[in-house]
């Protein structure tokens, strides 16, 4: 989210005022975790404050329910009082607060106040379009019910009909929120959305015609959104060592490795992974703990893998059992396809660098991305899964799709290329995304001169 704020700092340069006139200060909340120590003010500050312009303010932290059912939303309202003690303490005018979409919850803080209220979207428009969309179809008892009977399509404006199947799994989700947040959404002034008007055109064009909700806010799409390392160069002095799947990477022929990577909170069992390449496999979150957002463990890979694997696949294939450097990875030359879980932000990454895709959904709008992805940008060969399985035959159709020389395959890497260039274009000067980006600043500006008079 921070790459957000440095966008929106970087485009108030040229909306008039100048960066003396104009910084954005992070409200940093400790994680919801019993496990993990808050984070004091200076080291919250440390890994938030960019030294040009964004400064951090440490929120205290609250007591919170140790149930792991406990929505994010439900736990950033807690911060309700903290929150509007700091922005009516700011030292600074305040010109205007965006929160996170689950914290729509706060958005009450910026109505007491009189302070303009954007949200940033941090998943696709079509996301977005559904949330919308929601109040309409359903109404808060009925939509898990409705959907738990996977008959028929949903109507999201601006896509072809989308299977209930494609739709986020009711069993994982509390469609309550969704309807929600599509309300609240329309209290804001304007949704900032972390995705590139030339890859969504029609979900966006639906938002701003009303055919998701009457009166939605402007949208600004001011994407791809994401933090890249600077690539290494022959002049660095002293450049950290390669990761080591990066450099198995180095020893591959272009464009040769499917890539299999499934998310900071995507893990498999046993029985998954003796279906099934740089495989990024974690295992499962511990049984036990208070956490309310546990996360997948390192791997053990003599559990998880038939016996024998990593011997029979040595030189051919990586298996990876903790964290990896993902957007490096994607970027590699080797890499030719990547098995992802649909996360917007992994898809985002994947379009960055023009790598084609096989999606495997496993949880939240995650079936959703895959839909669009596959239906309506085409940069993704269809991977059918069943209540998150895949049975090796299907995975083994999908990536010879997607690798070989069947004509699917070939239309879905070139609309990734394609796809790339659009993504580039889009964020550079003069750009759509740029654009945008300067607009939400230029209205941020204008209402606040507007209040001063």
């Amino acid at each position: 989210m921070l790459e957000a704020w440095k966008r929106l700092l970087l485009c108030s340069r040229s909306a008039g005022g100048g960066t003396e006139a104009f910084s954005l200060t992070v409200l940093v909340m400790p994680p919801p975790m019993d496990s993990t120590p808050a984070l004091t003010s200076s080291e919250a500050s440390s890994q938030v404050a960019s030294g040009d312009g964004i400064v951090a303010h440490h929120l205290p932290a609250v007591v919170h329910p140790t149930d792991r059912s406990v929505y994010p939303s439900d736990y950033i309202r807690l911060f309700a009082p903290h929150v509007k003690e700091a922005i009516a303490g700011s030292a600074a005018p305040v010109a205007a607060v965006v929160f996170d979409f689950f914290a729509t919850t706060l958005l009450d803080v910026a109505h007491d106040l009189a302070v303009p209220a954007y949200v940033y979207f941090t998943s696709a428009a079509a996301t977005l379009a559904f949330m919308l969309r929601s109040p309409a179809l359903f109404d808060e008892e009925s939509a898990a019910c409705w959907l738990r009977e996977k008959q028929g399509a949903v109507d999201v404006p601006g896509m072809p009909p989308v299977p209930v199947t494609s739709m986020p799994s009711p069993e994982q989700n509390d469609y309550a929120w969704f309807v929600y947040y599509g309300r609240r959404f329309t209290e804001a002034r304007g949704i900032v959305v972390n995705t590139a008007a030339e890859l969504e055109p029609g979900v966006l064009a639906s938002i701003a015609d009303g055919r998701c909700t009457p009166g939605a806010p402007p949208v600004y799409p001011i994407g791809p959104v994401l933090s890249q390392k600077p690539p290494r160069t022959a002049t660095d002095r002293s450049p950290a060592p390669p990761h080591e799947c990066v450099r198995w990477l180095d020893g591959q022929p272009p464009a040769s490795v499917v890539f299999l990577c499934f998310g900071s909170m995507g893990w498999m069992d046993a029985r998954q992974a003796r279906e099934s390449f740089l495989w990024v496999l974690r295992g499962p979150p511990p049984a036990a703990g208070t956490s309310l957002y546990p996360t997948p463990t390192d791997a053990d890979l003599g559990d998880l893998l038939p016996n024998g694997f990593l011997e029979r696949t040595k030189g051919t294939g990586l298996v990876w059992p903790t964290w990896a450097p993902q957007s490096e990875i994607l970027a590699h030359a080797s890499v030719g396809g990547f098995v992802t879980h649909s996360g917007w932000n992994s898809v985002l990454e994947s379009l960055w660098h023009g790598v084609p895709m096989a999606p495997w959904p496993l949880y939240a709008e995650q079936p959703l991305n895959a839909f669009e992805l596959v239906a309506c940008m085409g940069v993704a060969v269809e991977l059918r899964v069943r209540d998150s399985f895949v049975e090796a035959a299907e995975l083994e159709r999908a990536v010879r799709s997607l690798m070989g020389g069947s004509e699917e395959g070939r239309k879905t890497r070139e609309k990734a290329m394609e796809t790339k260039a659009a993504c580039r274009r889009a964020v550079e000067k003069g750009g759509s995304s740029y654009a945008a980006a300067q607009e939400v600043v230029q209205d941020i500006v204008q209402s606040y001169g507007s209040r001063q008079r």
